[in-house]
């Protein structure tokens, strides 16, 4: 991420070369990645601030982060620049399970985050591969869905049979 910053000429080209990339007039959803402390808001401040002149333009719909860290995840819960909240979830939670912190506290961020109006997209549900077995899948699932704490999620897979799979466990929450 430092390192984008340093050497990116700011959101404004890069926008662009994704809406031309896309063939589409505006993007609806723009997140600066990996957030990994809670002085994000400060150290991406010119991204913010050219991703708020095109939020304002209608050129990006919604904006926000997302967060590889306990106080990056508690900062954007609270900034009123945050729409949308990239956050790792699962139920357990925990570094071995590739969460921000155990599975209580980070659903208390995000139950803060959903009071204060910011849609929360989760990921890591299945603990980056770590969670495999056919039971800690629904679990994770059943926690997710069940506590109204996402909107919407994101799994990575490998292989068809793992969507196959995985839509399965969901038809099940």
């Amino acid at each position: 991420n430092e390192e984008w910053v340093k050497f990116s000429g700011g959101a404004k080209p890069e926008i662009e070369r994704f809406r031309q990339e896309l063939g589409v007039d505006q993007i609806d959803v723009c997140l600066i990645h990996c957030m990994q402390n809670d002085q994000w808001p400060t150290e991406y401040a010119r991204v913010r601030d050219e991703l708020s002149e095109l939020r304002d333009k209608q050129v990006v719909r919604s904006v926000g982060v997302s967060c590889h860290d306990l106080g990056a995840l508690k900062v954007a819960a609270e900034h009123p620049w945050v729409d949308v909240i990239l956050a790792r979830i699962n139920h357990i939670g925990g570094d071995k399970h590739k969460c921000d912190a155990p599975a209580d506290v980070v659903a208390g961020v995000l139950k803060t985050a959903r009071k204060n109006g910011k849609a929360i997209v989760g990921m890591k549900i299945f603990g980056e591969g770590t969670l495999i077995k056919p039971e800690e899948k629904a679990a994770s699932l059943k926690y997710v869905f069940g506590n109204d704490l996402v909107d919407a999620i994101t799994v990575g897979m490998l292989k068809t049979e793992e969507v196959d799979d995985t839509l399965r466990h969901m038809e099940a929450v």
